[in-house]
């Protein structure tokens, strides 16, 4: 008897946590395609998690230098962020991951000119290749 109450009670409890904890939206800034193995973004309870984007413009080039290629994946970010009806100055969190350390001041110059005080947190990893010819890559949590 107690096993089918605690089943019954688990749930009850799994079901309400379900609504409670609101809905996933995916955010798809226009003229992206849909489908493939990520999204560009999921909005859950007003909070952003938008995935790392790289400095390629809309015809997939790398631009010629590396402050260039930072700003293009923090423009990348923006157009998820404006289609969540969000800025730059909703994020709160902010990961780069750079594939050379020597590119470290070049990225925090840039970066310094793209987000302003307060500054979200951030979290800067040096990695030894990206997917694809790229040299950086960002990814931001944002909340209203």
């Amino acid at each position: 008897m107690h096993n089918r109450t605690f089943l019954l009670l688990s749930m009850v409890l799994i079901s309400v946590g379900t609504m409670i904890s609101g809905e996933r939206r995916i955010i798809r800034p226009s003229g992206a395609e849909a489908g493939g193995a990520w999204s560009y973004g999921i909005l859950v309870d007003g909070t952003l998690y938008v995935s790392g984007m790289g400095g390629e413009d809309a015809a997939g080039r790398i631009p010629t230098t590396f402050e260039s290629e930072m700003k293009q994946a923090v423009a990348n970010i923006g157009r998820v962020l404006d289609a969540a009806g969000m800025s730059r100055t909703d994020v709160v969190s902010v990961q780069v991951y750079l594939t050379d350390a020597a590119l470290f001041e070049r990225m925090n110059t840039v970066y310094k000119g793209l987000f302003s005080d307060p500054r979200p947190t951030r979290t800067t990893v040096i990695v030894s290749k990206l997917v694809g010819p790229g040299h950086v890559e960002v990814t931001v949590t944002a909340r209203k």
